[in-house]
């Protein structure tokens, strides 16, 4: 198939996008916002709508970054939106690419200075895509330090490119280790432009969010997951409640340059899905919706907020979800 390099080209453009952000940062409070003409107020800095009784961590996806250059977040104007509302929020790094055992491992280790270091002793934990998986890892090792863990476009079943690269990445002589070498390198680069060290290995990546990997991984730590294909997962595992989210759209904005890429990447899906995520695939615990008129990036808002004006803006998804975390008590 001469479209083969095409999508394999897609794969690795669209990780390059799909990627984390700031390292574990304290929170933080936005500037009074002003109010619209009519009276109605927006939000003020001393508004509590947000205010979790723990600590929201957000964890990110494969090919994450800090923040790339001091400037650029993944999780765009999330956290400082959910500070607004009186969160306190901290914003975690793990390898671009590795196994979300290797990841969660990482991430884990800066979960347990977060519960520590703010005094709350656990958090409420979101994680993007691969990010999803990571969370999950680190509740098993560690249920004591989460009070709810949240999954955002995260292919618990598997995502149907990784299948088709891990079927068809030999062929035309397009070859893995050529793959393994590009995605290695570019996480490299991500790690050097956002002052981080930390090891890359992307063709773990690839396999763990492969329907292979995906049996396995759930095999192992099955906590949350839906009991059909398709299906709602439980509401609460050991006492942490559990969310998801995801989209199933994928041409949300016409601005957006990385459209059209998870367009391509989308002709493999088996389903209705996000570009990279199928619908169901993204079911975990309770699903708040799954059918948000955004892509794979839209979920966290980017690229700098070129999402769908016919959809909720995800800040504010963000932001209601932390609202329900703080009705529930968390």
């Amino acid at each position: 198939m001469t479209c083969r390099p095409v999508v394999a080209r897609v794969f690795l453009c669209s990780m390059a996008v799909l990627a984390g952000c700031a390292s574990a940062a304290a929170d933080g409070s936005s500037d009074p916002q002003a109010t619209v003409a009519d009276g109605e107020l927006l939000r003020q800095s001393s508004s509590t709508y947000t205010k979790t009784h723990y600590p929201i961590v957000l964890a990110h996806g494969m090919s994450g970054w800090q923040k790339l250059v001091g400037v650029f977040d993944y999780f765009y104007r999330i956290p400082d939106e959910l500070r607004a509302g009186g969160a306190q929020v901290y914003v975690t790094a793990v390898s671009a690419f590795a196994s979300s055992e290797q990841r969660g491992e990482q991430l884990l280790q800066q979960i347990e200075y977060i519960a520590a270091a703010s005094g709350a002793g656990k958090v409420n934990l979101i994680g993007h895509s691969q990010g999803g998986l990571d969370v999950r890892y680190v509740m098993a090792a560690r249920p004591d330090l989460i009070a709810s863990l949240t999954t955002v476009g995260t292919p618990h079943q598997g995502a149907d490119l990784a299948d088709w690269l891990l079927d068809h990445l030999d062929s035309n002589g397009f070859t893995i280790e050529v793959i393994s070498t590009l995605a290695n390198a570019l996480g490299f680069l991500l790690e050097l432009l956002s002052g981080t060290d930390l090891p890359q290995d992307s063709i773990a990546a690839l396999n763990q969010v492969s329907s292979a990997g995906m049996a396995d991984f759930n095999a192992r730590f099955p906590a949350g997951l839906p009991s059909s294909y398709c299906g709602s997962g439980p509401a609460s595992w050991n006492g942490i409640l559990l969310y998801s989210w995801g989209g199933t759209s994928v041409l949300t904005n016409l601005l957006d340059v990385t459209d059209p890429l998870l367009g391509v990447a989308s002709l493999v899906a088996n389903e209705s899905n996000d570009g990279l995520v199928g619908r169901c695939s993204s079911h975990f615990g309770q699903v708040i919706r799954d059918s948000y008129r955004m892509n794979h990036l839209d979920e966290v808002n980017q690229v700098v907020g070129l999402v769908s004006i016919f959809e909720t803006s995800p800040t504010t998804v963000f932001r209601a979800h932390a609202n329900r975390l703080k009705n529930a008590g968390l």
